[in-house]
């Protein structure tokens, strides 16, 4: 028969494992990474998640393994051009040393306040280097690969990876923006003023250019008619001759009539001539003779 003090010593040595079992275990989940700790001397840094052991009077502490946003406040920075810019930035980390970091900075608090002294100081050399038309338009992003290139390497030391480095803003400062903004417009309106020049001079040479064109056409052209002209007289001249070698009736005729056409216009037309003049010697008699070239009726 088991006495009552067997049994409680069997209890005691029951509890006793179990608070032991408790001890030796730790879980690591998939967010974090653990370092093993003993009397605070790191002996082992567990990556893999799940359920790991450690000895009872080992301890162990997290680090988050996930990439961790670092804010940075704004400052002024110097551009080289001596323009003062206000640039807020952040970055973006992860610890790949856990070992490293706990040994150097030891906390994600700290590491954030050394990231940040290290951030501004690469934020100051990289954009140092340059004028503010380059930070704020043409390079930028070459600009955050370098500072993020610089950051890396410092932060290196701590077992700490930098992602990303990011210029959210970068801008004058309130008091320089407005004059900025008025030597623009200036600029922007000198440009403009020189453009309309340029065009209203080109429109003048186009316009001068036609008008010569034009002259040019016209001159010509009646230069040509005037040939036309003078051949279709010279045509009509040899064409009245030779009606006239072959009929001399006929032209005079012809001649007779032209003229009636020519000077007689409806309303318009006043003569003081004799009935019997030779103007009029087809009116009253169809061959053009005058009486006394008319032979008598036998």
């Amino acid at each position: 028969m088991r006495s009552p003090v067997t049994g409680i010593v069997a209890l005691l040595a029951a509890l006793l494992v179990v608070i032991v079992g408790y001890m030796s275990l730790f879980t690591v989940q998939q967010t974090e990474q653990t370092i093993v700790l003993q009397f605070g001397k790191p002996v082992d840094v567990v990556t893999d998640p799940g359920l790991h052991f450690k000895a009872p009077w080992n301890s162990v502490i997290n680090i988050d393994k996930r990439i961790l946003d670092l804010e940075n406040p704004s400052q002024e920075v110097i551009a080289a051009d001596q323009k003062r810019l206000v640039v807020d930035a952040f970055a973006r980390y992860r610890i790949k040393d856990a070992l490293r970091f706990y040994q150097s900075v030891g906390s994600i608090q700290a590491a954030n306040l050394q990231l940040t002294s290290l951030l501004n100081a690469a934020l100051r050399r990289v954009l140092g280097e340059v004028n503010f038309i380059t930070v704020v338009r043409d390079e930028r992003e070459k600009l955050m690969g370098r500072i993020r290139d610089q950051l890396d390497r410092e932060a290196g030391g701590y077992g700490i990876e930098v992602v990303d480095v990011r210029i959210r803003r970068a801008d004058l400062p309130e008091q320089n923006s407005q004059a900025v903004y008025d030597r623009m417009k200036s600029e922007r309106q000198r440009e403009a003023a020189e453009f309309r020049a340029q065009g209203g001079q080109k429109a003048q040479e186009i316009r001068s250019k036609a008008d010569r064109d034009v002259t040019v056409i016209i001159a010509e052209a009646n230069s040509q008619a005037e040939q036309t002209r003078g051949v279709g007289d010279a045509e009509r001249n040899r064409l009245f001759a030779e009606a006239y070698g072959k009929d001399a009736d006929f032209f005079a005729f012809y001649r007779s009539m032209t003229a009636y056409e020519s000077g007689l216009k409806p309303n318009d037309t006043r003569f003081l001539l004799r009935p019997d003049s030779d103007f009029f010697r087809y009116f009253g008699n169809p061959s053009g003779k005058t009486a006394t070239e008319t032979p008598a009726k036998p």
